[in-house]
């Protein structure tokens, strides 16, 4: 009789191989477990990056006239403005904007359209029957209502403005790839003498690396477009000669800001010199008039005096009054249109010079320089108020005591003539001030049409 099989060995076996399927199973369990935590973990670090990135928080917002620190904001996305800025509306919006109403028009791309003087371009550009787009990124240095304002009047206009920075690169070459632009009106940049103190980085990041960015992108299309671009009166800096021109020194900055403005003609005329693009700088002086800068002295003088606060009138430290070649904002977009008029096409192709190109510098002044004192006592005047004034010391942040246009080159090339004195174009500002911000004082001539 056969013994029966042993059962044991078998037992055994199963338990052994039901003990290795446990054992393989705990083990693809704690990798898998393992490789979900480094995912996730990884996710996370890289949500926490672009969330710092793109979405830092929030100082408080202050005029750099207060002295106060504060921090620039940007209109900020967490992927770049190529990526958001797309689809066929958003495609329409832009070649529609930058479409030429007139023959022979420009199809212009005004940065910092915004801004105070590129608002005032761009309508008078769009007026004539050019196309224009804009580009701004909104940023904090002033407050972005009044920069909101602006763009919601463009937009009455049809002018739109794209939302980014200078510094991105793909963005700008898609908006080159969807419009062949005939010029450039660059006038995006962090402005403001004093702040440059503060945060000197953000003049480094739009003067310089923004300017290179735009600069690179524009030696790559095809055409080449002609750009104009403002410069400052800042750069004549520490020069005596009087007035200013276009042949005296500038090598003697008396603040970071304006050496960020040498450098961008140091760097105008090397890109006009190897790769063949038309370049024109403007040299601001002292403009203003309505949808101003708050962080001018005309702006926020207005301001305290209606307040009833206290506004400090600086003097040199030789006791001599500071003066400024203030300029009204109408004559600025006469100088502007007529450097883009006169702007001749870049040379280029390709990346590449063909031939020699244009390079001009000219100075945009109103060639009568005022005293503060007589600026407050216009204000004064206009606003029915007697100032407070601190007579003070002028610090040492880098602003220059006095300025003064020479503009016989602009007037000779492009014929440029300002005709706004300080009276009336302040009388055109306070006419605005008081309406935008509803205030009713006993404003002379608030009513008056201008």
């Amino acid at each position: 009789m056969a013994s029966p099989p042993d059962m044991s060995k078998n037992v055994k076996l199963e338990r052994y191989n039901s003990y290795i399927r446990r054992v393989n199973s705990t083990k693809l369990l704690a990798a898998s477990s393992k490789l979900l935590f480094r995912v996730t973990l990884l996710v996370a670090l890289i949500l926490i990056f672009f969330f710092t990135f793109n979405y830092p928080p929030l100082a408080e917002n202050s005029t750099p006239a207060s002295g106060a620190h504060h921090s620039i904001h940007t209109t900020s996305h967490l992927l770049s403005s190529a990526f958001y800025g797309s689809g066929a509306a958003w495609e329409k919006e832009v070649r529609r904007s930058s479409t030429p109403r007139r023959p022979n028009g420009f199809s212009i791309l005004v940065t910092g359209a915004g801004g105070f003087v590129g608002t005032h371009c761009s309508l008078a550009l769009k007026k004539r029957g050019d196309g224009v787009l804009g580009l701004d990124n909104f940023n904090s240095y002033y407050d972005p209502s009044l920069k909101r304002a602006r763009q919601k009047l463009l937009k009455q206009h049809e002018i739109f403005i794209v939302e980014g920075d200078l510094n991105d690169g793909e963005l700008l070459a898609k908006l080159f790839d969807i419009v062949p632009f005939t010029h450039i009106l660059h006038l995006a940049a962090q402005a403001g003498v004093r702040y440059a103190m503060e945060n000197p980085q953000s003049y480094i990041h739009s003067n310089i690396a923004g300017f290179v960015n735009l600069l690179e992108v524009a030696k790559n299309a095809d055409p080449q477009p002609a750009i104009v671009w403002a410069s400052s009166s800042s750069v004549y800096g520490l020069n005596t000669e009087n007035p200013f021109s276009e042949s005296h020194r500038t090598d003697q900055p008396a603040s970071l800001y304006a050496a960020t403005k040498k450098a961008g003609e140091e760097i105008a005329h090397t890109y006009n010199h190897i790769y063949g693009l038309s370049l024109t700088g403007l040299r601001f002086f002292t403009v203003y008039g309505p949808w101003g800068r708050p962080d001018m002295a005309y702006f926020f003088f207005t301001k305290d005096i209606l307040q009833g606060k206290a506004i400090n009138v600086y003097q040199t430290h030789d006791d001599k009054e500071v003066a400024r070649d203030f300029t009204f904002i109408d004559d600025v977009v006469k100088g502007c249109l007529g450097a883009l008029d006169t702007a001749e096409k870049s040379t280029g192709k390709g990346g590449k010079k063909r031939g020699p190109a244009q390079l001009r510098i000219y100075n945009l002044g109103n060639t009568a320089p005022v005293t503060v004192g007589k600026l407050v006592s216009i204000l004064e005047s206009l606003l029915s108020v007697k100032a407070k004034k601190h007579v003070i010391k002028m610090p040492r942040n880098g602003d220059v005591p006095f300025t003064h246009a020479n503009v016989s080159l602009a007037y000779k090339d492009f014929g440029y003539k300002p005709t706004t004195d300080l009276s009336t174009g302040l009388r055109k500002f306070v006419k605005w001030y008081v309406s935008y911000y509803g205030i009713q004082p006993k404003v002379k001539g608030s009513n008056d049409s201008v």
